[in-house]
Parts: structure tokens; sequence; C-alpha cells
């Protein structure tokens, strides 16, 4: 038997009868030979975190942008922490653990330069319409490897298309992940918006405090307690009702105290502009981007090619992008 094999045999006699098996995937789109070392997810895994988009995510924002002080998240520390949340709660569950950190490590993949301000920006000017899930499918199937894509199995591609708190993913490994990403990126925003002094003890509400406790790391611990305790034996992931009532709820807290109305997203409408800027002026001069995209252009449109260039921008390119379009340079003697 080679080593993937025994990994196999070992998936079969240990996890859970609700668990995706390795060896029972529905395949690539492309037929491959087997892996002598690795299962099917090991080698989506490894795929998703040697790609480049994987790369760019350390200088994508995840709510704080360009924020001065080293130990904010970024969309890359996002995507980490989602995916040790996904494999704690899998490991105890006995689900497939290697699927869950694939669709975890993949499930941002596609996310705009400036977060969610990106995002809906280009939302607003697009007319193909953006959804970041959706737009991480097409970077894994075709945008990355010069266009090939990554050919990765039909379970992590649905777990990366589901993902979001709206999705159904097919798999329990998959709604893992749904979960893992809102545990994830409410609290640490609390965690960095207490570091920004956007949150402080006098105005995060007690009731929480009461139901979640005290503090990042018992939030975390009471939240991955509750989904593991409520999804034991069962085929559906879930989470106790009190705990997940108190989780939306932060969530809407969230969304109210920091994620739209804060010091710290004022720059926000500076954002807006700049995307949709950019978006306009590649409408309008098409042959300007890069060549890979011109090729997108010819094949599906121009609006697409431009969707997919300005989408895969980091923070900082797109400034760089916009300042060299826009800004008046110095004048300089020839």
């Amino acid at each position: 038997m080679t080593i993937r094999e025994q990994t196999e045999k070992i998936e079969k006699d240990t996890l859970s009868p609700f668990a995706v098996l390795s060896c029972n995937t529905k395949g690539r789109a492309r037929q491959e030979e087997p892996c002598d070392l690795r299962t099917a997810f090991q080698r989506d895994r490894d795929r998703i975190i040697h790609c480049k988009a994987f790369r760019r995510l350390k200088h994508k924002t995840q709510v704080f942008l360009s924020p001065e002080g080293d130990h904010y998240r970024t969309r890359l520390t996002h995507t980490l922490e989602v995916s040790q949340i996904a494999r704690t709660i899998a490991r105890a569950l006995r689900l497939n653990e290697d699927l869950s950190e694939a669709i975890a490590l993949g499930h941002d993949l596609g996310h705009t330069p400036f977060g969610h301000a990106g995002e809906n920006a280009l939302r607003e000017v697009c007319s193909l319409g953006f959804d970041h899930n959706l737009q991480s499918v097409r970077v894994v199937e075709k945008l990355e490897k010069a266009r090939k894509g990554l050919n990765l199995t039909a379970e992590v591609l649905d777990g990366i298309a589901n993902h979001t708190w709206a999705g159904n993913p097919s798999t329990l490994e998959g709604q893992i992940v749904r979960f893992a990403d809102v545990i994830a990126y409410i609290n640490h925003d609390i965690d960095d918006a207490f570091r920004a002094e956007i949150l402080t003890n006098n105005n995060f509400p007690k009731e929480f405090v009461k139901i979640l406790g005290d503090g990042h790391s018992k939030r975390l611990s009471t939240m991955v307690h509750s989904v593991i305790n409520s999804s034991l034996d069962k085929n559906f992931i879930t989470m106790q009702e009190d705990i997940l009532e108190a989780l939306l709820a932060l969530k809407d807290f969230m969304f109210k105290n920091v994620y739209f109305n804060s010091a710290a997203k004022t720059e926000e409408g500076k954002v807006a502009e700049l995307v949709k800027s950019l978006y306009n002026y590649f409408m309008e001069n098409g042959e300007k981007i890069p060549q890979e995209y011109l090729e997108i252009l010819m094949c599906e449109g121009q609006e697409r090619a431009v969707l997919d260039y300005i989408s895969g921008m980091t923070d900082r390119y797109a400034v760089a992008v916009f300042s060299e379009i826009y800004v008046p340079k110095t004048w300089q003697r020839l």
C-alpha cells in the first residue's frame, strides 16, 4: 500500500459515517493520477497554499484599512484563524479535517482589496454583480496557473462557493467552515476593535459577556464547544440556540458599531471612489490591463476581465495603479 492508501484506510477505520472520505471524492474536472503520498483533499490544501492568490491575502484588508500597528488582522491571518477553528471542530466530530482545512484556506481567495468596502464598490458598478465567494471559485478554476486553474475536487469547490452565512454547503466539512468563518471574524474583529479603542469595556454589551464569556479566548471556546456539542452524531452542523442567538446578535452589533459606524471606517468613502474609478478607467481603456487579463477580455468580455483584474489586486497595488493613472507626477527635465 502507498502512504496515501494507508491514510485512506485510516479515514475509513476512524472517521464518522457522516464524513467525506478522500477515496470517495466526486473527483476533479480533469482526471489526474492519484498522488502516492497525499489524499485528494491534502493535494487541494497544498495547491491553495502555494497559489499566488493565497500569497496576496497578506496585503488585503480584513476590517481596518492600512492600520498603524503590526497586530491587526489581514485577510491572510483571518484565513488562518478560520482554518484553525475548522480543523478543531472537524477533528472533534471525526469529520475529514483535510477537507475542512482546504475549504477554509481557499474561501477568501477571490476577495477584493479593501475588504467588504471594495466588494460593495464593485457590486455597485458592475453589471455582472460581484460576490467574493463565487470569485474565489473562479480564481481556483479559471485564473490560477496561467488560467489552467488548480483543478480542485468538487467538495472543496462546493465548500468555497457556499461558505457565506447564506450558503448551504453539501458536506458537513463545508458546513463547519461556514460556522468557523463567522466565529473567526466576529471574535478577531472584536479583538482588533478593542485594540483600536473603537470598543471598550464600557460600550461592549454586558449580555454578550454573560452568555459567551469575557475576553477573546473565552468567547471562542464557548462558540467552538457549542458547535461540537450540538453536532455530535448528527448529519448537519449546528450550534446551541442561545449561543447562536448571541452570536448573530453580536454580529449585528459589530455591523452597527464597527463595520459601518466608527472612526476606523472614515476612509471607506475614498476606497469606494478609488475602486469605482479603476473600474471606469479600465472599462474605457481595456487595452491597458495586463496581458493575462487581455486574454480573458477576448474570450469572456471586457467587464469580466476588468472585474478579475481589480478584484485580484492587493490594497497597496490598487493604490499604486490609481496613483499611476490619476495622480500627476513631478515634472522632470529630459
